[in-house]
């Protein structure tokens, strides 16, 4: 049996600085994994961001998780099933970007020797899959008013727009006024109180989708009662991080949305775990992004194509934020603002190996 694993660390800039409430990050960092096995490869992406800009795992921390624990562990273990994989993984490691990563590699590479597309295995369909911008916190008001007119020009179907203390209220209204009833919510990140409650109030006149992740992490208890307060559903972000935290929620009634991002939860079968409880609950799901670049946002769009997922994802086309990506094709959206699954096996796009030795930082292979 011939074995072997790459870790490969790249770099790609964003197009200008994605800002939300906890920081700014200009240049894309991720982690692509690349296992081989009997002349078959599979690769997956660790997505993490830079500092605290959305959690505590940085790429620097999930390149040590792969490198001591999970690539070692693939290593002795390279014909285990992906889920196999991936509840060893949640004894071995902390670190969810890490583990999505490696089982994202698990998946593809089990695609590619059974020459079948990933929702498949997923146990999915093949459908378009809509899609939603996502835009950052900026300067001024007429800086976010032409970023909205833009993408809606492109064809996305749903605006969402980051908020913060003193640019919540204003920002919603000036979207309103300017291009009317669309389909429009606003994410805090975290960065409210309940104190802050008459701002939510205030924002329910504007007829919003959802209030993403209004409060902090662990305040579920606060968030049942910011969501007993106002009309507008809560959508759970940092604070749905696991089956365990999302049954939390859901027995407390703490959202009525959940945001279900693969690097947030640590993987593709955790993720789908998490799609059937809030399906079986009558929760509404929609698939979220850190953004990533295009190998993990391709795996993510065929988990993405489940029923569960009634609103638009944040995956968006390639050249909405980076110069460039590592898949061939680049993701695109048509004109309608839908993202198409590609034939073929495992996602359907293709590695670039040229982009890849281009935008490469750093590499390491490790072998049984």
């Amino acid at each position: 049996m011939s074995v072997l694993a790459d870790l490969h660390r790249v770099a790609i800039p964003l197009h200008e600085p994605f800002r939300i409430s906890s920081g700014a990050v200009a240049v894309k960092e991720s982690i692509i994994v690349e296992l081989s096995l009997d002349g078959v490869t599979g690769f997956g992406e660790a997505s993490p961001m830079p500092g605290s800009f959305y959690s505590s795992e940085t790429p620097e921390s999930s390149w040590r998780e792969l490198e001591q624990r999970l690539v070692p562990y693939w290593l002795a273990n390279p014909s285990a099933h992906p889920e196999q994989i991936a509840a060893r993984m949640e004894e071995l490691s902390p670190d969810p970007f890490a583990r999505a990563g490696l089982e994202g590699a698990c998946w593809d590479l089990l695609a590619r020797q059974s020459a079948r597309p990933l929702f498949e295995l997923l146990g999915s369909r093949k459908r378009p899959v809509p899609s939603g911008v996502a835009i950052g916190l900026y300067e001024t008001l007429e800086e976010l008013l032409e970023r909205v007119g833009r993408f809606l020009a492109e064809g996305y179907r749903r605006v969402k727009i980051k908020i913060q203390p003193g640019w919540d209220i204003e920002p919603v209204r000036a979207v309103r006024e300017r291009f009317g009833p669309i389909p429009l919510m606003v994410d805090a990140n975290a960065s409210y109180t309940l104190a802050d409650a008459p701002v939510f109030e205030e924002l329910d006149r504007f007829d919003l989708l959802m209030y993403e992740q209004p409060l902090a992490k662990d305040a579920i208890e606060e968030a049942a009662e910011l969501q007993r307060r106002v009309r507008t559903p809560l959508c759970a972000d940092e604070s749905a991080d696991s089956p365990a935290a999302l049954e939390r929620i859901l027995r407390l009634g703490a959202a009525k949305i959940l945001n279900i991002k693969v690097q947030r939860v640590g993987g593709l079968a955790i993720a789908r775990r998490m799609h059937d409880l809030a399906l079986g609950a009558g929760m509404g799901c929609w698939l979220g992004t850190m953004p990533e670049l295009g190998v993990a946002s391709a795996q993510a769009l065929h988990l993405a194509t489940l029923d569960g997922f009634t609103f638009p994802t944040d995956v968006e086309a390639s050249l909405r934020w980076f110069v460039d990506d590592l898949v061939n094709p680049l993701l695109e959206i048509d004109q309608e603002g839908y993202l198409h699954l590609p034939e073929g096996p495992a996602s359907g796009w293709a590695l670039d190996r040229a982009k890849l030795e281009r935008y490469r930082v750093a590499g390491l292979r490790l072998r049984p």
